[in-house]
């Protein structure tokens, strides 16, 4: 099948033009008129990736592996050394990232990870109804998310509205109408700038919001008559 039907196929299901305008999501390295068999699902790409995956392999990704303007290509240097091995492979690369956030990512790690139906939704940010205590909340986020330590920011002691956006969203701190804001990378300025207007928040993880990327897409994908395989994606961090 050629890259152009497969990106037809994505287009449909997650529109491109959906993606933030600082986004670069699309076909970022490869020929529309490129043949393909296989199909490698994946949140990122890195060097063991690269290597173990045959030649003329599409790889979809849910993070843009090319994301500010290239001025040079040293190999030697993220993403260049990346780019290199695909190139030399014919690896061809279509990344869905914030247009797939609002299409399907949210939806699903609020109703099959956390199990909560949304209620409302805003652009990237997912409103749950909750009604609970914090601490029995904030638990059953660290045992759904499956995470060793936690941060959070307490405001209250109970909630019935939460927003959820996966991944970095912590920039949209102004626009949440909720007593709790889950979402990732939260810095120490976001949890003063939470702290100061009384809004809760609880860091879910970069990486743990957004593994599901492959497990969601795959299902769409097989209709197509492709080989495809889920990356088992490595989080860049350990925690000790």
């Amino acid at each position: 099948m050629k890259i152009a039907e497969i990106y037809r196929f994505l287009d449909a299901l997650s529109p491109f033009e959906l993606q933030e305008k600082w986004d670069n999501s699309g076909l970022l390295l490869g020929d529309f008129n490129q043949d393909v068999h296989t199909v490698i699902l994946s949140i990122d790409l890195d060097e063991a990736l690269i290597e173990s995956i045959p030649e003329n392999t599409l790889v979809v990704t849910h993070h843009p592996i090319i994301f500010g303007g290239l001025k040079q290509l040293r190999f030697n240097e993220y993403p260049a050394k990346l780019l290199q091995g695909m190139i030399q492979k014919n690896i061809a690369n279509i990344a869905m990232h914030t247009n797939f956030d609002r299409t399907h990512l949210n939806t699903y790690v609020a109703e099959e990870v956390l199990g909560y139906p949304i209620v409302a939704r805003d652009g990237f940010v997912a409103y749950m109804e909750v009604n609970d205590t914090f601490e029995r909340f904030a638990h059953n986020v660290k045992q759904a998310f499956h995470l060793s330590h936690m941060k959070v920011v307490r405001c209250h002691d109970h909630l019935k509205r939460v927003a959820l956006t996966t991944g970095s969203g912590a920039s949209l701190i102004a626009e949440v109408e909720a007593e709790c804001f889950l979402t990732g990378d939260i810095k120490y300025h976001d949890a003063m700038e939470a702290k100061t207007i009384g809004m809760s928040m609880i860091d879910i993880g970069h990486y743990e919001s957004e593994c599901h990327f492959g497990d969601i897409l795959e299902k769409y994908l097989i209709n197509l008559g492709l080989s495809v395989i889920i990356s088992p994606s490595k989080n860049p961090f350990t925690y000790m």
